[in-house]
């Protein structure tokens, strides 16, 4: 286990993706490294590209898509993945090369692939986050807090879809356009998924005046996930968005 000192400048080049976005640099002290090191899910990683594949862009904080290129370096989040339409992918046990599996930046050993979907990009990790206590920062401690609500809930409406690309999102952008069109106050809460802006800024676009999802509840996707951390999501999301 060893201890690297990073400067703030060299965090301030790297590609922060979307999923850790949240990330305050001057929470960041040093980075962690070494064989005996495993990472955890949630766990944020200063990473090199080694090779571009499938993902040949990050998804930033803001939306825009940044071009990857061979020796950026990039800080993304570790997270376990399973997408039938590209990959399934868990945290890998150590700090060795592994894929980014997701554009908005989730780091994971692949263990299947679609047929039809190139090899991952491949990753080197430098180090885990550590702050002023060595503590790996994890993007649970910007997660926020279940709130109790004086007031009842307003009407909720859940969409559930069998797999990605089910039509879930558009759904529910379309029942949103359609209840703000009616002149209802909207807001909305992507449950499970793998981290991304994409669905979020979709339902935003659509009229919700609140989009939260599962990253602001400290989870940087739902898969392999019990039934009651979901129910938690769920409670944390629903009451922020109706408080």
């Amino acid at each position: 286990m060893t201890i690297l000192p990073v400067h703030q400048d060299r965090l301030l080049k790297a590609k922060i993706a979307y999923t850790p976005r949240n990330l305050k640099l001057g929470s960041v002290k040093a980075l962690l490294d070494g064989s005996d090191v495993t990472p955890q899910v949630g766990d944020l990683v200063l990473a090199e590209v080694t090779k571009i594949g499938h993902h040949s862009s990050l998804e930033l904080a803001h939306g825009r898509r940044s071009a990857l290129f061979v020796g950026d370096e990039v800080v993304v989040c570790y997270g376990n993945r399973y997408a039938p339409d590209q990959y399934e992918a868990q945290v890998p046990q150590d700090l060795q090369p592994c894929d980014l599996v997701a554009s908005g930046g989730i780091a994971a050993s692949m263990n299947y692939r679609h047929a039809q979907t190139k090899t991952p990009t491949s990753i080197r990790p430098i180090g885990l986050l550590i702050d002023e206590h060595d503590r790996c920062i994890n993007l649970k401690d910007t997660a926020l807090s279940k709130l109790v609500s004086l007031f009842p809930r307003p009407y909720t409406i859940g969409v559930v879809g069998t797999s990605m690309n089910a039509g879930k999102t558009t759904t529910a952008a379309a029942l949103i356009r359609g209840l703000v069109s009616a002149g209802y106050s909207v807001g909305a809460a992507k449950i499970t998924g793998t981290g991304s802006g994409r669905d979020t800024w979709l339902m935003t676009d659509a009229g919700s005046k609140l989009t939260l999802d599962f990253t602001h509840a400290g989870f940087p996707s739902t898969y392999l996930l019990s039934p009651e951390q979901i129910d938690h999501i769920i409670e944390i999301l629903i009451t922020i968005d109706t408080a």
